[in-house]
């Protein structure tokens, strides 16, 4: 392990854009991989948060995250989720690589909404409204944006300081729950334990996007929209497991879609009613992106 590779967020940065990691994301999907193939996310409480492990085995690679969170960072300016990447030599399994963990998450989660929204969202999808306004929101934007031609973009944030900074960056403006009853994809990136709007404001057709936990006893989106909605998931046993807003509506197996069957272009759906995205972050997501940018590195 001697002179062991370690890739921080600058070289991750430089190494794979936003729309590379959205294209490695959809290749890996195109080319068959079993989403359902990794073992379920390890949660493990400590005294001040929890350790998360997410190891997979994929695409001729085995990589691991290990991942901290820790609610209470927030009142001391520290970053809520820390992480570390190991790569590994898929034969061997020596480590080849050590990655930052926080950047990979930062790259690796917009893309797989954007490979969602690149086939859920209306062509001419040009209104984002996003909820949050922190990483994840900013890179959300940029992942929005390179597969729609977005022309208004409205944050809408708690913290009305940190959503007009956000605005500022994104060239965009802050908005109200109002915004979503004329928007073409709202993107939902926040620590909420309830939902963040009425879903009987979400237009028909239009696409919504829910990263916000992976947990099962809380949500960003209501029972009213997820009723509505063509729902659509990373992978039906791990949304069943883990995504509050499936779970706590009490939708089934026989109501989700997984983004595969949508890629492969094995599902379709009219325009009569909302398309929702809910994401809970995957192990084999992280291995894709991570050894894509250890291969160009």
């Amino acid at each position: 392990m001697s002179g062991l590779p370690w890739l921080d967020a600058e070289r991750i940065a430089a190494l794979m854009s936003m729309r590379d990691a959205v294209d490695v994301i959809e290749t890996a999907l195109v080319a068959g991989l079993d989403t359902s193939a990794d073992p379920a996310r390890v949660v493990v409480p400590v005294a001040h948060g929890q350790l998360l492990l997410m190891p997979s085995q994929s695409l001729d690679a085995v990589g691991v995250k290990l991942a901290s969170v820790a609610p209470g960072n927030a009142a001391l300016g520290l970053p809520r989720i820390q992480a570390v990447y190991v790569l590994f030599d898929p034969v061997r399994l020596t480590p080849i690589a050590l990655l930052d963990g926080v950047a990979l998450t930062s790259l690796r989660t917009p893309a797989m909404s954007a490979v969602a929204v690149r086939h859920l969202a209306p062509a001419g999808a040009g209104r984002l409204v996003v909820f949050g306004s922190g990483p994840q929101a900013a890179g959300h934007v940029e992942a929005v944006r390179a597969v729609r031609d977005v022309r208004d973009v409205v944050i809408v944030g708690r913290d009305q300081d940190r959503a007009a900074a956000l605005a500022s960056a994104v060239g965009g403006r802050v908005g109200s729950v109002a915004d979503v009853a004329r928007a073409d994809i709202v993107v939902c990136a926040t620590s909420a334990s309830e939902a963040l709007f009425d879903g009987a404001l979400v237009g028909d057709g239009a696409c919504v996007i829910a990263v916000g936990s992976h947990e099962p006893h809380v949500r960003e989106l209501d029972e009213a929209l997820m009723h509505r909605a063509n729902v659509v998931v990373e992978d039906v046993g791990a949304a069943l497991r883990e995504a509050g807003d499936v779970i706590l509506a009490g939708l089934g197996a026989d109501r989700l879609t997984p983004i595969s069957d949508v890629v492969n272009g094995r599902v379709a759906f009219a325009d009569h009613a909302p398309r929702v995205f809910k994401s809970v972050g995957m192990a084999w997501q992280d291995l894709a992106v991570a050894a894509e940018i250890v291969r160009r590195a």
